[in-house]
Parts: C-alpha cells; sequence; structure tokens
C-alpha cells in the first residue's frame, strides 16, 4: 500500500515539473511536429503541459488505487 502512494506521488511530482519546466522536457525530447501541426506555433509546449497534466492525474489514480478500476472499465468496453 505504501509503494502505491510513493509511486503515484512520484507520478505526480514528474507530471507538475513537465508543466512548470516545460523548456527542460523540450529541450531533451525535441519538437514535436504534430503538436506545431495541430495547436499551431507554440504547440510543442501546450502539447508537453497537456501531457503533464494527464501523467499527474494518472499519478492520482494510481495513489488513490482508482487506476485499477479505470482500467477494467476501459478494457471492458473492448472485452464486450
Amino acid at each position: 500500500m505504501i509503494w502505491r502512494v510513493l509511486l503515484g506521488l512520484l507520478v505526480i511530482i514528474v507530471g507538475f515539473f513537465m508543466v512548470w519546466k516545460t523548456v527542460v522536457f523540450q529541450d531533451f525530447f525535441g519538437v514535436n511536429a504534430w503538436a506545431e501541426r495541430k495547436f499551431g506555433s507554440g504547440g510543442t509546449n501546450t502539447f508537453y503541459k497537456l501531457l503533464g497534466v494527464l501523467v499527474a492525474f494518472l499519478g492520482m489514480l494510481i495513489a488513490t488505487n482508482l487506476i485499477s478500476e479505470v482500467m477494467q472499465s476501459l478494457v471492458g468496453i473492448f472485452v464486450r
């Protein structure tokens, strides 16, 4: 149980840093051509910020053990 919470907090922190220090992630991973086409100029920054929010949200799901219910629901859509 404690490991799940610690893993969730670690994932939340990574997501937070993706939003806070977007330029560092852009320098490391490079410009995303798809994001630049879809979001316009500066789309890579927007993409990394949205991805960071998603990662932080997934971290909250991991920490609260709701990720298993979400995954079961998603798999249930395809298994029926």
